[in-house]
């Protein structure tokens, strides 16, 4: 019988995902290896980071720039009340790492900007986007297409809420959906299930891909949720041939 790859402790922390066929102890250990870089601790950030951390991400990098407000406790459930004014990377990286002390958490509290975003990058074998607003995710995704690291991209507007996966040379990118000519708007307003429903998805779909889990990963469609009337709708993607971030060709 071949020795385990996972320590006894591990085994029962991950024992009902380690039952999954789909996950398995190989499975756990590409979790344990991954690198995963996650922008923005708000609404969507706070829970993938937590179920990323659970399921036993192995680094997991957090960058914000923002400390925690009063208006952000409706939702951003890494952050209590006692934890106002202080930099939601801090307030996050203790809630994680009690979580789970085996995930190592760094803490970042920068922007990210056009010129230290591939730096902060580093060797991330996948980005989780969970940033707030527009600029942001275009230095994301030009980083994803530069450094080739796929990007798991969700966004909320109202009640509604969408989120898809960007696979440099494969998918559209995030320029080819929303081009430079959409500018950014006022704060949207938001109810606190809504983003925890897609950045729910997208945790799932980042220990999919990182796991090797080939289908569902939301590559070339767009899950849109209306929270409105309850309808969840699969929406094909194709690249725009004319996009002047990626061409809608792989380079």
């Amino acid at each position: 019988m071949m020795a385990s790859l996972l320590s006894a402790h591990e085994a029962l922390r991950y024992h009902r995902q380690l039952i999954l066929s789909e996950i398995g102890e190989d499975g756990q250990v590409r979790l344990r290896k991954a690198r995963v870089l996650l922008t923005g601790l708000g609404g969507l950030g706070s829970v993938s980071a937590y179920y990323l951390a659970a399921a036993g991400v192995g680094r997991l990098r957090v960058v914000d720039k923002d400390r925690v407000e009063l208006g952000n406790l409706n939702r951003q459930i890494l952050h209590f009340s006692d934890n106002l004014n202080e930099p939601k990377v801090y307030s996050a990286r203790d809630k994680l790492q009690r979580l789970n002390p085996l995930c190592r958490i760094e803490a970042l509290h920068e922007e990210i900007t056009w010129d230290n975003g591939e730096e902060l990058a580093g060797k991330a074998d996948l980005i989780v986007d969970g940033a707030d607003n527009m600029e942001t995710r275009r230095i994301l995704n030009r980083i994803s297409l530069k450094k080739r690291i796929p990007l798991v991209f969700g966004g909320v507007d109202g009640l509604s809420g969408m989120t898809t996966t960007f696979i440099p040379g494969k998918t559209p990118c995030f320029e080819c959906l929303f081009p430079d000519s959409i500018h950014p708007k006022a704060p949207p307003g938001v109810l606190g299930p809504l983003p925890g429903i897609v950045a729910s998805i997208q945790a799932l779909v980042a220990i999919k891909f990182l796991v090797g889990l080939p289908h569902g990963l939301l590559d070339s469609k767009m899950l849109h949720i209306d929270g409105t009337t309850m309808n969840f709708r699969m929406i094909e993607l194709e690249k725009n041939h004319r996009c002047p971030v990626c061409g809608g060709h792989e380079s």
